[in-house]
């Protein structure tokens, strides 16, 4: 499905990234995986690479304005063209996000990884997407983008994605590009500590975990890889027709 296509998939040394990064070179696009960390993101390539896949490293800082577009230029000078972005990186920041708090540089933090490095990067491919008259921007949202289920900062960087996929997706719709924001629920990751979550709540792991699966209609804890089929689809041209959507991958979270 998508033959010929570049994927820049940022966040992609771990977890959903890695997942996505993936689908998106199981489907046939060549890809740049873009996080701080180089030997986490060595190790997907070569997974990708020896499954027959083609994939690039750019080791970037997303929080930084400048280091931010990296991933974008890697793909312009490695391939030649960009055609979808995923903006996958996100996370909580370390310190007090409490709004009675005054921990305010761990708040501004968490804004920038999970909302203002979406707008930087992005910014560096539309044009791009524009001229070749295709373009696919998927950003990973969170059960966050459409309620109150995390810190002040998340919760707000997450609903911001919300607005931000369906604004753009309304400025670039006659310019061959869709808009879409992927909300996965409790999935998977090492970014899910069910240890540390069960010291906050007093509980044990078991029954953190348990109070976890119980938010979902199927009572589970989805596998980063099963947000790969949808995300392809979006990436690819029989995606065309969906745009501005934010879409749940998760379970039947909250419903």
């Amino acid at each position: 499905m998508l033959d010929g296509r570049v994927a820049v998939v940022t966040g992609g040394g771990r977890g959903i990234g890695r997942a996505l990064a993936h689908s998106m070179a199981s489907a046939g696009a060549d890809v740049v995986i873009s996080a701080r960390t180089a030997t986490d993101l060595d190790r997907v390539v070569d997974e990708i690479t020896q499954s027959g896949g083609r994939a690039t490293a750019a080791v970037a800082d997303a929080t930084d304005r400048s280091d931010a577009v990296r991933p974008v230029q890697a793909a312009l000078d490695t391939y030649g063209r960009v055609d979808i972005l995923v903006n996958n990186v996100g996370g909580t920041a370390p310190g007090d996000q409490h709004p009675y708090g005054d921990d305010l540089d761990a708040i501004e933090a968490t804004l920038t990884l999970n909302l203002t490095s979406a707008f930087w990067i992005t910014h560096a491919a539309l044009p791009h997407m524009r001229t070749q008259g295709y373009g696919r921007v998927i950003s990973i949202g969170s059960g966050a983008s459409r309620r109150a289920a995390a810190s002040w900062a998340y919760t707000t960087a997450k609903h911001g994605l919300v607005g931000f996929t369906s604004q753009l997706a309304a400025i670039t719709g006659t310019d061959g590009i869709t808009v879409n924001c992927l909300c996965p629920g409790w999935t998977n990751t090492s970014l899910v500590d069910f240890e540390r979550l069960a010291r906050s709540r007093d509980v044990t792991p078991r029954e953190a975990r348990a109070a976890a699966e119980a938010e979902s209609a199927q009572g589970r804890i989805l596998e980063p890889e099963e947000l790969g089929p949808l995300a392809v689809l979006l990436a690819s041209p029989a995606g065309g027709a969906i745009t501005g959507q934010t879409i749940g991958v998760d379970g039947g979270y909250r419903l």
